[in-house]
């Protein structure tokens, strides 16, 4: 159910990239239940001319380590546990790779279920 991107700058190690995406999801497992093997992720890379962000936006101090992540899913859940993954994302990339709280930008699409197809041309979601 979830597809997420995660925008990084250059030069970021294999290891790095791939705790990322292990935090992320171990995150979307917990809070929204996702199933371990319901794992679409993409990792992109930019230098930084294409890596535009607001270094003080609302106040929060970032760096170039900043890791952008944009999660499509269906639009299922409510405030509270959104809420609740942002967090527990922020928690699991600051313990491995030990991203900075103020470096994870998370933005939550909200998709409705027919929206969906996982292969074969179907709308597997599709009541």
């Amino acid at each position: 159910m979830p597809f997420t991107r995660i925008a990084v700058r250059a030069g970021k190690l294999a290891t790095y990239r791939k705790a990322l995406m292990q935090g992320v999801h171990l995150a979307l497992m917990e809070v929204f239940k996702a199933p371990e093997d319901d794992q679409f992720m993409i990792v992109t890379e930019h230098d930084a001319d294409n890596f535009v962000f607001g270094r003080h936006y609302l106040d929060i101090e970032r760096s170039d380590d900043i890791v952008m992540i944009q999660i499509a899913v269906s639009n299922t859940r409510g405030q509270d546990q959104k809420k609740a993954l942002f967090a527990q994302i922020a928690e699991n990339l600051a313990r491995d790779p030990g991203v900075r709280r103020e470096d994870v930008f998370i933005n939550l699409v909200d998709v409705a279920r027919e929206n969906w197809s996982f292969g074969n041309g179907a709308a597997q979601y599709a009541t």
